[in-house]
């Protein structure tokens, strides 16, 4: 049984070292099914995920995410892709929804993760064979953390969060 939800959240870091060792197939498949039940604008579901698991293709992705080669040591690197035709307004939200939950269902599992914006959209694209009219809208690795990084300072409530109107203390 793994973490509950509020511990999950609180536990995940961004892993940028892993153990060469596998994620197993159930784990993915729940993975991966966590990203399915997210919510969707309208319930559309714009999204599709490629599971990258072979170990030339990873670094080939790797180097197209600005040669960030630490991704090809996790054994899995998961591409979120948008659909904008079936929801151009909402299809970045969404798949980035989905990508949430699967890094927390991840982290819950105990394995690491690092949501990944930095990448050569069209690189990624031809790499995963991705139709022309999708876009990738973030990558994760899915591995065996090698560390546990210590938490990120956070902002105060006071700079984030107000209580009706915007800059009413909270409290």
């Amino acid at each position: 049984m793994g973490m509950d939800t509020i511990e999950t959240i609180m536990n995940r870091r961004s892993v940028r070292k892993f153990e060469r060792k596998p994620v197993s197939d159930e784990d993915l498949h729940t993975i991966i099914e966590a990203g399915r039940q997210a919510p969707s604008a309208a319930n559309r579901q714009p999204w599709h995920f490629v599971v990258v698991r072979g170990e030339d293709l990873r670094r080939q992705v790797a180097e197209a995410c600005s040669g960030q080669s630490w991704l090809a040591d996790a054994d899995t690197i998961v591409a979120g892709v948008g659909k904008p035709s079936v929801n151009e307004k909402w299809y970045a939200v969404d798949v980035a929804i989905a990508m949430q939950n699967m890094i927390l269902s991840a982290t819950a599992l105990g394995y690491g993760t690092c949501w990944v914006g930095a990448f050569d959209q069209e690189r990624v694209r031809s790499l995963l064979g991705v139709p022309e009219d999708m876009r990738v809208v973030a990558l994760t690795p899915v591995g065996v953390p090698a560390d546990t990084p210590e938490p990120r300072p956070r902002q105060p409530l006071s700079e984030f969060a107000s209580l009706d109107r915007y800059g009413k203390a909270l409290g």
